[in-house]
């Protein structure tokens, strides 16, 4: 009986996420998507920096958040806020006000988060994963920006 031959999980592998980048390529190009997809190298650079965007940090540890909040740390300012309160600065008919909200519109105000909640969860997945692509390419860009300043430090301007 003669030996099979050693199969490489490596080249398999890749083989296959260069089958599935490609087929998601062209399914792309094809709808109309960015022409410069029509080459496969630039698509794969994009798809590998927004992928490793997504997967290689942790979502709570980004910049752009602690930019847009007060600086503390708490996510609050920037995440969608789907809890509700009931309150009143009427002395008198406050209560009655908090009642009528409690009895008639909480279970509508339910009806409609419930409703609502799925797309509020996804929207905030959305931020989540475009702050971390913008992340990404921002620090691509200052990379490639100190690649460029290294680089003219060593090529005397031309006379």
């Amino acid at each position: 009986m003669k030996p099979q031959p050693a199969i490489s999980v490596e080249r398999l592998m890749r083989e296959l996420e260069d089958g599935v980048r490609g087929d998601l390529r062209r399914r792309l190009y094809e709808r109309g998507g960015a022409p410069e997809y029509h080459d496969s190298e630039l698509f794969a650079r994009v798809e590998s920096l927004l992928r490793r965007a997504l997967e290689s940090r942790k979502q709570d540890a980004l910049l752009l958040p602690e930019l847009l909040g007060d600086g503390d740390g708490d996510d609050a300012e920037w995440q969608l806020q789907t809890h509700l309160r009931f309150s009143s600065h009427r002395p008198s008919l406050g209560r009655l006000i908090i009642f009528v909200k409690r009895r008639v519109l909480l279970p509508l105000t339910r009806w409609l988060y419930e409703y609502s909640l799925e797309n509020f969860r996804r929207q905030e997945r959305v931020n989540r994963m475009l702050f971390a692509c913008l992340e990404e390419l921002a620090i691509e860009n200052a990379r490639l920006r100190q690649d460029l300043l290294r680089l003219m430090a060593k090529i005397p301007p031309s006379a």
